[in-house]
């Protein structure tokens, strides 16, 4: 097979890219395209310093810094790429990846992280959050939203297989797409996070100081528990806000690096959590560690933590509103019940989304889907004359 992986843009390892290097783990000679590839000398590694294709959208102005202005554009720049000598196209898509185009005789598998959230079902949220619910700017964002969800949708039938980082998202697919998808789980280094069964008296939270992480909820909602500690590592353009609401018992210590993360992390009594993620890699690395996870019931912890009430083993405790109220009360019913939530319970749950378990798991859906479509006839419809 000879294949190409499609990825949206290359500017920073996060989420995505982490199941783009066990992408080309599986698939070592697989070439790259992807809309803009922006990342530094020293990044490149987990690419493995390949050379990848970039759109037309990398020589245009600013695309540097300022390449999601270039979203209207997006849609246009993935159907240049000519991938017409792959037998195997797999895209990793986000927001446009998935709209490659592909032959009859080629196989295209999408991995989606999530349909383009601000294009679907987090559109109001997005306008919102960037103070665009009224006026004109407002109205030709709408405007361009609304022709990225056609594009979104018609692209969907170019997609032979679609495979979702979760349930939750699955659900996604079949709302925007009406396709089926199946779930693999994302890849997460948890050889990475030493075993620490051995906790100490402080809490811990870390994520990027964005609106949708709701660090403010946790670190407001630790300023009404005095008496309990809460270390915070992150960064981000809400920190000035997040560090207004924090008490003496709060310790906010800005962005670190890894191993200092990995310390705080693996001592912590527990890792409290209140986004809505897709998937969440963060409490799975804390499980990782041996350190029960509070979370906020919804999306994809749902999957990755083993609820009190419903597990035998459990690995955390949920709270189903994002509130300030819901968890101080999570807070206070993780301390009466913790004994029954082993750090070696948490341990063991890692260790169901380890980067090998994604690798077996991709290769054999790519393998098995490659079979079928090779094996399959096109049907074709006779008309009587």
């Amino acid at each position: 097979m000879k294949i190409a992986v499609i990825h949206d843009w290359l500017v920073t390892y996060a989420g995505s890219e982490r199941v783009l290097e066990q992408i080309l783990n599986a698939y070592p000679d697989a070439d790259i395209f992807t809309v803009v590839d922006h990342l530094k000398p020293e990044e490149r590694g987990f690419i493995k310093n390949k050379r990848t294709h970039t759109s037309f959208i990398q020589k245009l102005p600013m695309s540097k810094k300022l390449y999601r202005h270039y979203l209207p554009l997006m849609p246009l720049a993935i159907e240049q790429f000519d991938l017409s000598e792959y037998d195997v196209v797999i895209s990793s898509s986000h927001a446009v990846a998935k709209g490659v185009i592909t032959g009859p005789n080629q196989l295209h598998i999408s991995y989606v992280h999530t349909p383009i959230r601000y294009a679907w079902d987090l559109q109001h949220q997005y306008l919102r959050e960037s103070g665009m619910t009224k006026g004109l700017k407002s109205m030709v964002t709408r405007w361009l939203l609304h022709n990225i969800r056609l594009w979104d949708y018609r692209t969907s039938n170019g997609v032979n297989s679609f495979l979702s980082n979760s349930k939750y998202i699955s659900k996604r697919i079949w709302k925007a797409y009406r396709r089926e998808s199946e779930v693999i789980y994302p890849p997460v280094d948890v050889e990475a996070f030493d075993f620490y069964p051995d906790k100490e008296e402080y809490y811990f939270t870390a994520s990027r100081m964005v609106p949708y992480k709701k660090m403010d909820l946790i670190v407001e909602a630790f300023a009404q528990m005095p008496d309990k500690r809460l270390i915070v590592i992150g960064d981000g353009p809400d920190m000035k806000k997040i560090a207004s609401k924090a008490g003496p018992n709060v310790e906010l210590m800005g962005y670190q690096k890894f191993q200092t993360l990995k310390m705080h992390m693996s001592q912590a009594k527990a890792f409290v959590f209140a986004a809505e993620e897709d998937f969440g890699i963060t409490p799975v690395e804390a499980q990782a560690c041996g350190t029960p996870v509070i979370a906020f019931g919804k999306g994809g912890a749902l999957e990755t933590v083993k609820g009190l009430d419903t597990y035998s083993e459990p690995t955390g405790v949920f709270f189903y509103e994002q509130s300030v109220e819901a968890i101080v009360e999570s807070v206070n019913r993780f301390e009466a019940r913790s004994a029954e939530i082993k750090p070696i319970y948490c341990r063991n749950n890692s260790l169901s989304f380890s980067n090998e378990r994604f690798i077996a798991e991709f290769k054999a859906h790519v393998e098995r889907e490659y079979c079928q479509f090779a094996a399959a006839e096109m049907p074709v419809k006779v008309l009587a004359l």
